[in-house]
């Protein structure tokens, strides 16, 4: 039995054909893993943007619900740390599908190891403006307020608004893998024997002092994740069966 980690599908991100495509490796991926989960990780960003409104659910993703529905009935754990795009979850995931939520980075005992989970978010070194605006973003009145907004208009600007920054930030560098790689260090120090992040889109496993970080990747371009088995841990590539 193993335990798995993922983040960053963003789901949703671009035109329809393309996310169908994406979606359907991803479900392919899960189909894969669960007769060997133990537990299942999501660091976040799984969808480009998501939003519980008091009796509304974003269109387009019911299959993948439906999946992760299938691990947590068939009594395999799932935990979900919410990333920058999707850190306005309600109760939804939680009471729906049986999902353990958690909205800040939080430690974990695996297969006898300590492990430190964070989107990694607000790590950058150079970022000081995401560092302003996230605590603006996630302050439950402005989530109150935003929630007024029609659903068809709130998911529209939202997801407007991610493109736009992303075409905007991947033009610059702010340092996102000094600024983990520190935090990390500090972790490990600090006890930690794994440091899981995803956020920079770059699979990576890495030695620092007596401990590993990982970077999951993404599922834009990389389709990574991470398996643990027996104490070990590893990034992986999914590729669909020929």
């Amino acid at each position: 039995m193993a335990a798995f980690f993922i983040s960053d599908a963003h789901l949703g991100l671009g035109p329809r054909s393309v996310e169908k495509q994406k979606e359907n490796r991803l479900l392919a991926f899960f189909d894969h893993i669960f007769p060997s989960t133990e537990e299942l990780f999501i660091l976040g960003d799984l969808f480009d943007f998501w939003f519980d409104y008091a009796t509304v659910i974003p269109r387009g993703f019911h299959r993948t619900l439906a999946a992760l529905q299938r691990f947590t009935d068939a009594g395999k754990p799932i935990q979900y740390l919410v990333g920058n795009h999707d850190c306005w979850m309600g109760d939804f995931f939680e009471t729906e599908i049986g999902v353990v939520l958690h909205r800040a980075p939080f430690e974990e005992v695996v297969q006898g190891k300590r492990i430190l989970l964070h989107h990694g978010d607000g790590l950058a070194e150079n970022d000081r403006g995401y560092r302003l605006v996230k605590p603006v973003l996630r302050n439950p009145l402005a989530v109150r307020a935003y929630r007024w907004l029609h659903p068809d208009i709130g998911v529209r600007l939202a997801r407007g608004t991610s493109r736009s920054s992303r075409e905007y930030t991947t033009q610059k560098h702010y340092g996102e893998e000094e600024g983990m790689i520190r935090y990390a260090r500090e972790a490990i120090d600090h006890g930690c024997n794994i440091v899981v992040m995803g956020h920079r889109h770059i699979p990576t496993r890495i030695t620092v002092g007596n401990g590993i970080y990982i970077n999951l990747g993404d599922w834009i371009t990389h389709n990574s994740y991470a398996e643990m088995t027996g104490g070990m841990i590893d990034v992986k590539s999914w590729h669909l069966p020929s």
